[in-house]
């Protein structure tokens, strides 16, 4: 058994509660107009401010499964780590395509049926998306941990900065072999063995370059739409850009720090969520259909995003917590 990583709890922690914000606000960011302009804004400042979520969990992976010295077996790693998301992935495909055919107005059945149909290109739900492309970086996996471990610190880092310099060309729409999706969400594994194994980028050197982006993805996004009269945010709030990546290693760099400061109760209480992250990812849509079916924003959503976003999430969890607790479920929530 390997050594439990403390800190990745805490990056799982936040990164949960960071998607569930995104799914939270997801009504708001087609209100513009509808909405105060100042209303509308603090949505999009969250959502800018939450992008990095998604590329965490695939930075702990990369961190993880790069880092892993132990001899590779085909088998196991197909069974125990491959499977262990895959099984549980489809069948909640299934259950989520019923529910999509689920809407305040009734049931279509006809819709939910269409759902399912496209299922092996496109995703039952929204929240779905995720593993059409973490998925197959599970082949990619031993490939980079192949490479990592027969190069240097030099070769690993300068990988890592060629990825990045892609995520920068791909943000500005310069489009060529290196707009692949696969080959963008991938160089996330070696972002994240960089950060874990090198620390590099160190913390100091991301602090203003993280903020930054983080203050022009808001802006840029806000301000294309305003002048659009509708939302749009071109590619500043793809997973795949220079300026989340950035976002994402100052993030992943945060958590670690101060992790090494928490107390050993706070600790715990991250283990326990972390233990149950994947649980929260997959089961909060279910709480929050009513939330968004039936228009539950109530206040201004500097109040209802974190509102929903904390009791969603704390249901989610006890949900989840509930499903593992039990044999014939707990793999439903690995």
């Amino acid at each position: 058994m390997r050594e439990k990583v403390v800190f990745f709890d805490v990056l799982r922690c936040v990164a949960a509660l960071a998607v569930v914000t995104i799914h939270v606000l997801g009504p708001y960011r087609e209100q513009l107009g509808v909405i105060s302009d100042s209303a509308w804004s603090t949505a999009i400042v969250l959502n800018s401010f939450s992008r990095w979520a998604v590329p965490i969990f695939i930075m702990i992976t990369g961190a993880l499964m790069l880092s892993d010295t132990r001899p590779f077996a085909p088998g196991y790693y197909v069974r125990r780590r491959l499977g262990k998301v895959l099984i549980p992935f489809l069948i909640w495909s299934l259950f989520y395509a019923g529910l999509s055919g689920l809407s305040a107005d009734g049931y279509d059945a006809g819709h939910a049926w269409e759902t399912l149909k496209h299922m092996p290109e496109h995703e039952t739900y929204y929240h779905l998306g995720f593993f059409y492309y973490f998925l197959p970086l599970y082949f990619v996996v031993p490939f980079l941990r192949y490479y990592v471990q027969q190069a240097d610190r030099i070769g690993t880092l300068g990988l890592t900065v060629t990825w990045l310099a892609m995520t920068g060309l791909y943000l500005l729409s310069v489009d060529g072999l290196w707009s692949e999706q696969l080959l963008l969400y991938s160089g996330y594994l070696l972002l994240g063995y960089s950060l874990f194994v090198y620390r590099w980028p160190a913390l100091p050197w991301l602090i203003l370059p993280g903020i930054a982006a983080l203050l022009l993805t808001a802006y840029m996004v806000i301000s294309h739409s305003l002048a659009a009269g509708e939302y749009t945010v071109g590619r500043w709030l793809s997973y795949k850009t220079l300026n989340t990546a950035v976002i994402a290693a100052l993030v992943f760099a945060l958590c670690r720090h101060w992790s090494e400061r928490m107390s050993a109760r706070w600790l715990r209480g991250a283990a326990f969520v972390s233990r149950y992250s994947l649980g929260i990812y997959l089961l909060h849509p279910i709480f929050l259909w009513p939330v968004r079916a039936y228009d539950w924003y109530f206040a201004h959503p500097l109040i209802m995003i974190p509102f929903w976003t904390l009791i969603i999430t704390a249901l989610a969890l006890g949900a989840s917590w509930l499903l593992a607790r039990y044999r014939l479920t707990a793999w439903l929530v690995p």
